[in-house]
């Protein structure tokens, strides 16, 4: 379908172009199934974080706000490529593909920023362990997490509205499965949109590359006051209390990566082969970590468990009355 720039009144996503019409049940079960783990996993990690006192530290502050970008930003790109294989429903507002556009690379920001304040305090845990209590508080953790939210909020509005205002007279068919910053000016026309593009790349790495900067820094900090430890015993338990955090920073740079190197050294991906991969690297995460958090986090795991036991010792107290 194609309009000009002054017509466009909404988008298509594409999706999937190479998957067959009787595979759309299942590939729309299998995301519902998907978005389900990431809101279930999320919304209970900020409740139990929330309703547990002994666990309201800031390493899990720091999980929380984590949690709640990871369940928006399943929520603001999931539902609508459901309903395009589940209900044929494909089409999008002009206005609601720029929404979705904004949270897609807004949470994507927030995510850099609050895996940065993760790493920093991991950095000042390990690496000066007796400036912690008096650096790391929830109050200091609030205000960094904060600046995580605040930080990417004007660059974002600022690549928005920059791109609303190029016209539009390509074929509307956004060929992802949530509208991007890339999808959308491809689409538009004028010689615009290449410093559109630029300008969005260079705020890009900003948001990516400099946080990523700063974690490279305290992790490879953390592994050399590691392996100066003589007691290996002791060296396991702090490399311990840090390794929640690296599978979490690893799932979500290591992916983005390999596409991007991949693209460099000129390997191709099929649309359909690179589409499932920009898919599963934004929200593969997002349903991973909370196991994370409940399996490698030893305060949320220990927790539970004795949750778990009470609950069970309770019913079969009931039970015995009965």
């Amino acid at each position: 379908m194609i309009a000009n720039f002054t017509g466009m009144r909404s988008f298509l996503i594409l999706g999937f172009p190479g998957l067959s019409p009787k595979y759309y049940g299942p590939v729309s079960a299998l995301l519902f199934f998907f978005y389900l783990a990431i809101a279930i996993g999320n919304i209970f990690i900020l409740t139990f974080v929330v309703q547990v006192k002994s666990l309201h530290k800031p390493t899990y502050l720091v999980f929380c706000h984590l949690a709640l970008n990871d369940f928006t930003f399943g929520t603001s790109t999931l539902p609508k490529i459901i309903s395009k294989y589940w209900f044929g429903d494909s089409v999008i507002s002009f206005y609601g593909c720029f929404t979705q556009m904004f949270f897609v690379h807004y949470l994507g920001s927030v995510t850099s920023f609050i895996l940065l304040v993760m790493a920093l305090d991991r950095f000042i845990a390990i690496c000066i362990p007796l400036r912690y209590p008096v650096l790391i508080t929830n109050n200091s953790i609030s205000v960094l997490c904060g600046f995580a939210w605040l930080i990417p909020l004007p660059l974002l509005l600022t690549i928005v509205i920059h791109a609303l205002n190029l016209p539009f007279c390509k074929s509307n068919v956004i060929a992802q499965c949530y509208c991007d910053h890339i999808s959308i000016t491809s689409q538009a026309c004028g010689e615009n949109v290449i410093i559109a593009q630029v300008t969005t790349l260079c705020m890009a790495m900003f948001c990516l590359l400099l946080p990523l900067a700063f974690i490279l820094f305290s992790y490879i900090s953390i592994f050399v006051v590691i392996l100066k430890m003589s007691n290996p015993a002791g060296r396991r338990k702090t490399l311990s209390t840090c390794t929640p955090q690296l599978f979490i920073t690893c799932l979500f740079y290591l992916p983005r990566c390999f596409v991007y190197v991949a693209n460099t050294v000129g390997f191709s991906f099929s649309l359909d082969v690179r589409i499932l991969l920009i898919l599963l690297y934004s929200l593969f995460p997002a349903a991973v970590n909370p196991i994370i958090y409940c399996f490698k986090t030893q305060d949320i795991k220990q927790t539970l468990i004795k949750k778990m036991k009470t609950t069970r010792i309770g019913i079969e107290i009931k039970l015995s009355f009965l």
